[in-house]
């Protein structure tokens, strides 16, 4: 059985949302113009106090095409993570729900899925058994799961080209728009300046686009009038085709709670495995 998850190994893209709201009603200039590379510098700082968050995700990645997912994420004081997801370019195969609980990935929850294993509708992954070249890999169901979002919302300050756009209006929001072209190289780089446990989780990221066979990604970031990211979009070039990723932040430290699916409905991968074993 072969079961398609193109968000799993995405999970790992997102970052930490800011709150949606501006200040003032003159905008984002009102306040004396802060350089491009600071104002990132800043919301970057900033989404180390987030805990919990909100949000959508769109675009296109390589090999499985569109996708589009609606998520909720806890990242303190442990990592949860509920993700509702579609790859249309995939039909049926493409959609997939994803639980991330207490150190087990669940990846299902769908009738097609129960029609494949005798009913049970979900699958187990226990990340903390499961090791390089598992068969999440395989699935495309990531390790990355576990990582922290927000850690990929300080990359753009490992760009030596921040530039600010404009500025734009995000669902009412009113937002400056910079971007910047950052290389993995640059990435590692920057990581020296930061304390250990960001070089840790930053370092699990960039060994997944070295994976997929990405040198260097355009990166868009939209930040509100309180210096919190509020939409943000990833571009690079594969392997196996173009990555571009947008995600946007629809509220952030509002309870988050995920919980597993009944046991019932649970088929366990080491218990399988276990059983083709001795098969």
């Amino acid at each position: 059985m072969r079961t398609s998850v193109p968000a799993a190994g995405l999970a790992a893209l997102l970052l930490a949302a800011g709150a949606v709201g501006c200040s003032k009603d003159s905008g984002a200039d009102a306040a004396p113009a802060m350089e491009p590379a600071a104002a990132v510098a800043k919301a970057a700082k900033n989404a180390e106090d987030i805990t919990s968050f909100r949000y959508t995700m769109t675009g296109k990645v390589p090999e499985e095409g569109r996708i589009e997912a609606e998520a909720s994420m806890r990242v303190k004081p442990d990592v949860a993570m509920s993700m509702k997801i579609k790859a249309p370019d995939m039909g049926e195969e493409g959609s997939a729900e994803i639980r991330l609980v207490d150190k087990a990935m669940y990846i299902g929850g769908s009738a097609e899925m129960a029609k494949e294993m005798d009913g049970k509708s979900w699958m187990k992954f226990d990340l903390s058994t499961l090791g390089e070249g598992n068969e999440l890999n395989e699935l495309g169901a990531a390790s990355q799961a576990e990582q922290n979002p927000a850690t990929e919302s300080t990359f753009l300050t490992g760009a030596k080209d921040v530039k600010k756009v404009g500025t734009e209006k995000i669902d009412g929001v009113e937002t400056t728009h910079y971007s910047g072209t950052v290389t993995l190289a640059d990435l590692r780089a920057s990581l020296k300046e930061k304390g250990a446990e960001v070089q840790e989780r930053s370092e699990k990221s960039i060994e997944q686009y070295e994976k997929m066979g990405v040198e260097k990604l355009t990166m868009d970031m939209w930040v509100d009038g309180e210096d919190h990211t509020k939409q943000f979009r990833m571009r690079g070039k594969a392997d196996k085709g173009p990555l571009d990723m947008t995600i946007k932040f629809l509220e952030f430290n509002k309870p988050v709670d995920i919980k597993a699916p009944p046991a019932k409905d649970i088929v366990d991968l080491a218990e399988l495995m276990e059983g083709a074993g001795e098969g």
